[in-house]
């Protein structure tokens, strides 16, 4: 890592980093669980990876974070609502990845533009303008 021209290597993340930044990399895998054990976080973007695996949980622990940017990979799986439901996140972006299932209705999750689940062909619901299997109208437009 290098940090103000200074090149320091680290066997581990802090957990004082108040945003983390690791996108455009090869990273295949999980996210880690352990993830959410830094509290402090107030931003985190893992975009642009080859991510796989579902969304943890634990982000959900993550009670300070304002903005999550994890497109671009191959994270599956549902959105967990705990993410969502997190009140100081401003800035959600999980587009063109392979999520499923119904976008959670209800608030903050209806104050994410769609551009935030684009990209995710088996995502459904009111913020995609898509409706879902067993809706019984289409979304208002």
């Amino acid at each position: 890592m290098t940090m103000k021209g200074l090149e320091t290597e680290l066997v581990k993340i802090l957990a004082i980093f108040t945003t983390i930044n690791l996108s455009h990399n090869s990273f295949q895998g999980e996210i880690p669980g352990l993830i959410g054990h830094l509290h402090s976080l107030i931003g985190l973007n893992l975009s642009r990876n080859h991510l796989t695996s579902s969304i943890p949980l634990t982000l959900g622990n993550l009670t300070d974070l304002g903005w999550l940017h994890l497109s671009s990979s191959e994270l599956s799986g549902v959105i967990p609502r705990k993410v969502g439901d997190l009140a100081s996140l401003g800035y959600l972006d999980l587009s063109k990845n392979k999520l499923s299932g119904r976008i959670p209705q209800d608030k903050p999750w209806s104050t994410f533009s769609s551009e935030s689940f684009s990209g995710n062909p088996d995502l459904c619901g009111t913020s995609l303008l898509k409706a879902c299997p067993g809706d019984a109208q289409p979304p208002p437009p």
